[in-house]
């Protein structure tokens, strides 16, 4: 599986973003699949998921009520949602996939592919 994010980019505090994720190789079908994001000097840290199974969406509580996490009909591309955007939300952002449990949902070793990531800058 390859995964490529695109979307990041400049946003002023306040405003939006929505962030793509493609897979090639195999379709987001066969894995569940969340957004990390990594500031500089912070480590990498869960942001959203969607799991392999059912459609239930899981959010970070710094992200929750303003990212939006979804997979497109032909579930070959994921999408985050960002709104209301706040400087604290500048960081790399990351889409990977794989198949953790409930538990490990907000582990990142928990998942087996990752794309190359892409900058997210928010200024205030």
């Amino acid at each position: 599986v390859q995964l490529e994010e695109s979307g990041g980019g400049l946003a002023q505090a306040g405003g939006s973003l929505t962030l793509s994720c493609v897979a090639s190789g195999r379709a987001f079908s066969d894995y569940g699949v969340s957004w990390f994001r990594q500031a500089p000097g912070k480590e990498r840290e869960f942001v959203a998921a969607l799991r392999q199974t059912g459609s239930n969406q899981y959010y970070s509580d710094s992200v929750k009520g303003r990212f939006t996490i979804s997979r497109s009909s032909a579930r070959d591309t994921v999408y985050l949602q960002m709104n209301g955007l706040k400087p604290e939300d500048t960081a790399v952002y990351y889409c990977a996939v794989g198949r953790p449990i409930l538990s490990s949902l907000r582990l990142s070793n928990a998942y087996y592919y990752w794309g190359q990531g892409t900058q997210v800058t928010v200024s205030s």
